[in-house]
């Protein structure tokens, strides 16, 4: 569940809101993003995956809003982390190619 959109590094370029699939985030006039429908989110990942400036955490496994630190976050290298770890981003390698999955698809349609 999305639980944190850092003021400090938004670069304020609305990718979550306009990448989201259901309508988590309204653009603010004067400022970051806001998660206007916390109870909307999917956990699909979608907004930290776009976000170019790693501002966002998603928690894998809240099921309620959480209050989180965001300078511990930091800390733990967790805000963008899930664009990171999948390679999106410049400078970062594509994990990609360690990807396999297509094994278990392939025994599955045997």
């Amino acid at each position: 569940m999305i639980e944190l959109i850092s003021p400090t590094r938004c670069i304020r370029c609305n990718q979550c809101v306009s990448v989201c699939p259901t309508g988590v985030f309204e653009a603010a006039p004067d400022g970051p993003p806001v998660i206007a429908r916390h109870e909307d989110c999917q956990t699909c990942f979608m907004c930290e995956l776009y976000c170019p400036a790693d501002a966002l955490y998603v928690a894998p496994q809240a099921e309620e809003h959480a209050i989180v630190d965001e300078d511990r976050l930091a800390e733990e290298g967790l805000l963008g982390s899930y664009r990171k770890n999948v390679g999106w981003g410049r400078g970062r390698k594509s994990t990609a190619a360690k990807d396999e999955m297509h094994i278990v698809f392939r025994y599955m349609n045997h």
